[in-house]
């Protein structure tokens, strides 16, 4: 290969010596010096001298796992503002952001289309996360994985989690471009190529993690436009996609140098355990709760069915237990999930794991058969763990459960802005309805809003189409409310 005149004013001997000696092994198809590469794109990137960085900007995006229909792209976003702080000396990153619906389908908790902004803030440190909600911090164990991941594959903290890791490197050829590709694993978090081109900047990082859902998980995360801030490189642009779809398209406006950082796990956060609940709705019907994300377990003559196995195992495994507790010696047999959004299917291999048999809808079920084939080799869940398998049944329009002593009736809501391929729960003889996301109830007593929620007026539409006679909801969110609030909140009466 070709040489350049290379300046090296402000190097070391040492780290003009691996400088020189990675630009000689360049050639594609080689084996290359892992330190020797680290240390030449140090030298052009600055890496060293950053214990931390923080970079804002605007752009656009996705929600991811929350696509209306199964297996189809994430909703995309709008973000008018993104903020990130990385600190490397801490292993903690604070990321903020303020983002909008762009098409008016899809869930998450991004407002309705045209209905304002998704303010949030999440942290992490070490083997904690946690957002904030207003002032309180909240524990949010099942985005560790996600935000561990996103502090280590950051252009300069993939280079120094190379390090760390004892990465191997390897020359190879793309698009008539040289490459020196870094490869390691950081253990039982992701493991991560990153692609440092001729130059010696990271260009491109791809990753696997593991996910609750869909299983070990790919991710591309490409750098281009670096610019220069005081002696540290940093990219203008960044692009992330996640199972092959866009996730954020980030133009970086703002990049500040070993800012400050004060990022501390709160003690709520440090004496944090998942918690399950339950309360009883009716004889042999209980709502599990205690946190985000509710189930009911609903028995039977011989066994216990599960409706939602939601977040991740650390949530599922506690609801589980607790079912258990109130329904003693009788197997789970069916888990219900209401809809294939991310959080609300996150505990889905836990209850394979359980041995039971996943019910959703009809839409759902071939992503479903994929993502319980697909394994979490990177950090085995449960369902790994078990060995088993996933069964995976479909709701179309609407189906009956029954033992002879109890009626479950599983129906489709139609027409919803939130998902194609919802399910609610209706237990005829109780006169109880179980939904997610549909509605979830306010504060008691608080005034309804101004505009009535679409997802309010169709699920109203929904149990007055199918005749349901309900007295009282069991929410996926929230507390068990009266039928009479959801009218209400929908500005209604029924």
């Amino acid at each position: 290969m070709k040489f350049k005149r290379i300046v090296l004013t402000g190097l070391s001997v040492l780290t003009a010596s691996a400088f020189l000696a990675s630009c000689a092994s360049l050639e594609p198809g080689t084996a290359q010096d892992p330190a020797a590469v680290i240390s030449r794109s140090d030298a052009v990137m600055g890496t060293a001298a950053v214990k931390s960085i923080r970079f804002a900007g605007a752009g656009t995006g996705s929600t991811y796992g929350q696509a209306f229909q199964p297996g189809v792209s994430w909703p995309r976003l709008n973000y008018s503002s993104f903020v990130r702080l990385a600190d490397y000396d801490n292993a903690a990153m604070r990321e903020e952001f303020a983002r909008s619906r762009a098409e008016p389908t899809g869930g998450g908790a991004v407002p309705l289309m045209g209905e304002g902004e998704q303010r949030a803030v999440g942290l992490v440190r070490g083997d904690q996360s946690w957002n904030m909600v207003g002032p309180a911090p909240q524990a949010a164990r099942v985005a560790l994985d996600t935000r561990i991941h996103d502090l280590w594959t950051t252009p300069h903290g993939v280079l120094k989690a190379a390090a760390k890791n004892k990465a191997s490197a390897r020359g190879i050829s793309e698009g008539g471009k040289n490459y020196s590709v870094l490869s390691f694993t950081e253990p039982g978090r992701f493991t991560a190529k990153a692609y440092v081109n001729e130059q010696g900047l990271v260009e491109r990082v791809e990753s696997r993690l593991p996910h609750p859902v869909v299983g070990d998980s790919s991710v591309v995360t490409s750098y281009s436009d670096y610019r220069d801030h005081a002696g540290v490189k940093f990219p203008a642009r960044i692009r992330q996609s996640q199972e092959g779809v866009e996730v954020l398209n980030l133009e970086v406006k703002e990049v500040t140098v070993n800012a400050p950082s004060d990022i501390a796990v709160p003690e709520l956060v440090r004496a944090f355990a998942e918690r399950a609940t339950s309360e009883r709705a009716a004889d042999g019907v209980w709502h599990i709760a205690g946190g985000s994300h509710n189930s009911v377990a609903i028995e039977m003559r011989d066994h216990i069915i599960m409706v939602e196995s939601p977040l991740y195992d650390g949530r599922a495994a506690a609801a589980i237990a607790e079912i258990k507790r109130v329904i003693p010696g009788k197997p789970i047999r069916y888990a219900i999930n209401s809809h294939h959004h991310f959080d609300h299917s996150g505990g889905l291999r836990t209850a394979v794991a359980e041995g039971a048999t996943l019910v959703s809808s009809a839409q759902a079920v071939p992503f479903f058969q994929r993502a319980m084939a697909n394994p979490n080799s990177i950090r085995p869940d449960m369902l790994r763990q078990s060995g088993k398998s996933a069964t995976v049944e479909g709701v179309s329009g609407k189906r009956v459960m029954s033992d002879g002593s109890r009626t479950v009736e599983l129906h489709l809501i139609t027409d919803s802005v939130h998902a194609d391929g919802f399910v609610m729960v209706y237990l005829p003889a109780e006169r109880l309805l179980i939904e997610a996301d549909a509605y979830t109830p306010g504060a008691p007593n608080a005034p309804p809003p101004a505009r009535p929620n679409a997802n309010h007026l169709n699920l109203i539409a929904n149990i007055e189409r199918l005749g349901l006679k309900v007295d009282r909801i069991l929410p996926l969110h929230g507390r068990i409310v009266p039928v009479s609030e959801l009218y209400t909140a929908a500005g209604k009466r029924p």
